[in-house]
This record gives structure tokens, sequence and C-alpha cells, in this order.
């Protein structure tokens, strides 16, 4: 059975979102496997976002995602990880479709109330990470 990391951000968690966030995976089948809700310290943040720690994003990235609390999970189920990032849509909320978590709910590019991981490889180091 596929895994992927999944986290609720601040924006998602402040407007209480997370119980209409949840009910679509659960509605497509998908099983929570583990979570835990935290305020992420900005270690944890820059290994989760090293990739993007040289792009011009990245320090409003890092003050976005430690002012608040953040759901973390661990999400399984067939095709999971391709099937939830086409739940989430575009990154930008602009370019998201409607029906999808950030067409519908998502402020900005910054605060767009989701990520999952993006491949297997990034959901095994994710998971490492968050869950270790």
């Amino acid at each position: 059975m596929e895994k992927t990391l999944v986290i609720i951000k601040p924006d998602g968690i402040e407007r209480g979102l997370m119980g209409e966030i949840i009910s679509r995976y659960e509605n497509k089948g998908f099983k929570i496997t583990d979570c835990k809700m935290i305020k992420a310290d900005r270690e944890i943040l820059e290994k989760h976002y090293a990739e993007h720690r040289e792009k011009s994003f990245y320090g409003e990235l890092i003050s976005y995602m430690t002012r608040g609390k953040v759901l973390v999970m661990i999400i399984e189920g067939n095709n999971v990880i391709e099937i939830i990032r086409k739940m989430h849509g575009k990154t930008n909320p602009l370019d998201a479709e409607m029906g999808t978590i950030r067409g519908d709910f998502a402020n900005s590019a910054t605060e767009n109330v989701v990520h999952a991981s993006d491949s297997k490889e990034s959901a095994e180091r994710e998971i490492s990470i968050w869950f270790s």
C-alpha cells in the first residue's frame, strides 16, 4: 500500500478546515495511519524544505509555517500520492481548479492550506523527517 505525507498548514488550522479536508481524503477511501498536531520548529522545516533553501520565497515560507500549529499525517491507499496531489490542486490557488482543496480554500501561493509529498521518494524522506 502506497503512503504519503500530508500537512494541513497553519492557515488551514486557523480557519478550521481540518474536518473538511480530512473528510475529503476519507471519502476517497484513504486511511490516516498516523497523525500529530504540532507547532513545527525551524529545524524540522529546514529539513523538510531543504530543496527550496535558495529560492526567493524560502524565508517567507519558513516564517509562515512556524506561526502556528500544523497537522501532519501519514495517509495510505492505492495511488495515494498522485490522487491526493490532484485533490490539492495547483500550488497557486489562482491556477487551482474549483473543487480542489486549494481552489476552494487557499488564499495565496504561500498560504495554500496543504502540502503533500510529490513522489514515493519524497514521501519516504518526509515521513522520516516528521515521524522519526
